[in-house]
């Protein structure tokens, strides 16, 4: 089922939605995965008026969701990965980002602060 295409939309109400478009005519067979375990409950219905257009129904069980960040993959029918959806809970990510703002903006002046003494001591070198 090469000739599948996965068009994510949204997550709402604790399910994911996203289009499939397949042009195989049938409706496309679809597994989604949470840490190597299958989730139960995906649907696939077809789009009104959209030839070959399905819609994707993930309901995500609520003891999945947890402090951190939780990747679901989608798969066809024969294991080949479609996409993936993430979620990610609490703040420790925050922080992450904090420090990881705070490291960048340290080597940053470490940079402005290099490519300064370079440039004075090259005006320097030339002026002899």
């Amino acid at each position: 089922m090469a000739d599948i295409e996965l068009v994510p939309r949204r997550i709402r109400a604790g399910v994911y939605e996203a289009i499939l478009v397949a042009r195989t005519g049938a409706p496309p067979k679809v597994e989604v995965f949470h840490l190597e375990r299958s989730l139960p409950g995906v649907t696939v219905t077809p789009v009104a008026e959209r030839p070959d257009h399905w819609e994707l129904r993930v309901p995500i069980p609520a003891e999945l969701l947890s402090q951190g960040v939780q990747t679901f993959l989608v798969h066809d029918g024969e294991g080949q990965k479609l996409g993936a959806f993430t979620i990610v809970v609490g703040e420790p990510l925050e922080d992450d980002i904090r420090a990881e703002l705070d490291l960048l903006r340290a080597e940053l002046d470490m940079l402005k602060r290099a490519f300064r003494r370079h440039c004075l001591e090259t005006a320097q070198t030339a002026s002899r």
